[in-house]
């Protein structure tokens, strides 16, 4: 039975994860560890660190960690866990080949009239708020310790999100360079 509710969830988060995949992180955390309770905050912050780690998509390769940890949290066997991850991968990319079949030469054919022009308009302000909601989602204790708790760990964790941030946005540092050296900073001071 979690396979059919995998396809139907990841189907949904293609069908309406629009600003692909970042923009999907926000979508697919609130529907694997919110709403279905399938991984755990720190599960899933794994799953995206390891996503733009990996080539490709980070909203496909979300869906694939994320279907295989599912099927695995839930006391399947790896094979099954695979095959959640198939699952999720499929359903995630199946609504965008099916409407990109289907609207592409209409789009080709309208996309410089007004109404056109005013949905993505429209789409362009949604997708910041379900980036911004990513990033938000992922300021949790877990990735980020508390005060309390481990000031350390809280403090080291808040200089690398600035240093990151700064970096990239101001300097324009290469996001895989960023990566590299966050990784390595946090290994150093963390560890």
């Amino acid at each position: 039975m979690i396979f059919l509710y995998l396809f139907i969830t990841f189907f949904e988060i293609g069908l309406f994860g629009f600003g692909g995949g970042y923009g999907m992180l926000s979508l697919i955390q609130n529907e694997t560890v919110e709403h279905w309770g399938w991984l755990t905050s720190a599960q899933f912050t794994d799953i995206v660190a390891i996503s733009q780690m990996t080539p490709g998509p980070i909203g496909i390769n979300s869906a694939t960690y994320c279907g295989y940890q599912a099927v695995v949290n839930a006391g399947y066997s790896v094979p099954m866990g695979i095959l959640g991850s198939a699952v999720s991968t499929f359903a995630l990319v199946l609504p965008s080949l099916i409407l990109m079949i289907l609207i592409s030469k209409m789009f080709l054919k309208y996309m410089h009239t007004v109404a056109v022009q005013s949905v993505f308009n429209g789409l362009r302000p949604a997708v910041v708020g379900l980036l911004a909601a990513a990033t938000l989602l992922l300021c949790t204790k877990e990735n980020f310790s508390a005060p309390t708790e481990n000031a350390w760990q809280f403090w080291i964790s808040v200089l690398l999100f600035v240093a990151t941030f700064i970096g990239t946005l101001i300097f324009k540092v290469n996001p895989i360079k960023m990566i590299v050296m966050s990784a390595f900073a946090g290994l150093l001071l963390l560890y």
